[in-house]
């Protein structure tokens, strides 16, 4: 059997989905309406704490258009170097939204406030372009699913209506840094003018994401969506999935927060230099490779071939995500696979 530890997007929807979507009321979304696509929107909303949402394809797609429809394709975007934004959605900050970023480094995805508040220009200069738009994420996918502070959230966004610029979150595991702070989504959501939230990873719904915010934010969105090819037909049929998910699937999250404990902590005794389970917040692993003496990407071919599957994050970095297909037994049926491979490799030297 195959423990599959790339990422949480594979988790297959349930049979109550597959039910919602076939008994799905559909309509045109793109002209009066999909009313399942208008049900999943409102709960985004409310789930939020927002005025309205919209649907989308994907995060990266929500992250887009949430840029196009907060700038007008003008200014500077203040974001965490490591952001998802920067380092994982192919330039479009630039290439398609028109924008120039500006990274601020940050500690397990958190800026440093001051370094933000030196960075903002709150007017067009002739030396420096204006700051349009602040960016936070989380939970933060490079610092390992780390979570933002609530209080750090409060102090960026009230920086952002200090200077009048408006401050848009990247929630992809939205509910997973709910669960983790045992807040509802809305009290994160609070803390920025727009967010966006991804409904396909540990929530398990096949496809989609919502961005939700103002109305009248929303309804530019929504023609910005269309710009980039996201226009939706009988949408209904995905959308159904997402509002089981929203339902039945928010408070289980906690269990893949269990078991990246259980699979941290089981590396940490392999060898403590492996992971720090301090650092695991969620269902995030992020494994350090250099005591096995190779790279993470030979590292994750081993495990392959021995029916493990891993991400590759950096030269030196594995990650590995829980969800809902992998359970305690999995868990440990993996760690005996690495823990003889660490015995095969770290220990021959």
């Amino acid at each position: 059997m195959t423990i599959d530890l790339r990422s949480d997007t594979v988790t297959q929807p349930t049979d109550a989905m597959f039910e919602a979507m076939r008994r799905a009321p559909l309509g045109d979304d793109g002209r009066e309406g999909d009313p399942t696509v208008v049900r999943l929107e409102a709960l985004a909303a409310e789930r939020t704490g927002k005025e309205a949402g919209l649907f989308v394809v994907s995060g990266t797609m929500g992250n887009l258009v949430a840029l196009l429809a907060h700038t007008g394709r003008g200014g500077e975007v203040i974001a965490e170097a490591g952001s998802h934004i920067l380092r994982s959605e192919m330039g479009g900050i630039a290439g398609l939204a028109g924008l120039f970023h500006r990274a601020v480094p940050g500690e397990r995805g958190a800026m440093d406030v001051e370094t933000v508040r030196e960075a903002i220009g709150p007017a067009l200069m002739p030396n420096r372009l204006a700051t349009a738009l602040l960016c936070m994420e989380t939970t933060h996918n490079d610092a390992g699913g780390a979570v933002l502070p609530l209080a750090h959230m409060r102090a960026i966004h009230a920086l952002g209506r200090a200077n009048g610029v408006p401050v848009h979150t990247d929630g992809a595991r939205l509910f997973n840094a709910a669960i983790r702070l045992g807040v509802d989504a809305a009290v994160i959501a609070a803390h920025s003018d727009t967010i966006t939230f991804c409904i396909s990873k540990g929530l398990s719904a096949p496809v989609g994401s919502l961005l939700a915010g103002p109305r009248d934010f929303i309804d530019r969105a929504r023609a910005y969506r269309r710009m980039v090819g996201g226009n939706l037909r009988q949408a209904g049929v995905i959308a159904a999935a997402g509002i089981v998910a929203l339902g039945t699937m928010v408070e289980r999250l906690g269990e893949d927060h269990a078991t990246a404990r259980r699979l941290a902590e089981g590396l940490h005794r392999i060898d403590p230099g492996l992971v720090d389970p301090a650092a695991v917040e969620t269902n995030i692993v992020q494994m350090d490779t250099r005591g096995f003496g190779r790279p993470a990407a030979a590292i994750a071919a081993d495990l392959r071939s021995r029916g493990v599957l891993a991400g590759v994050w950096s030269k030196w970095v594995m990650r590995m995500v829980t969800h809902r297909h992998v359970g305690a037994q999995e868990i440990d049926d993996a760690l005996e696979i690495v823990g003889g491979l660490w015995r095969g490799l770290a220990g021959s030297g």
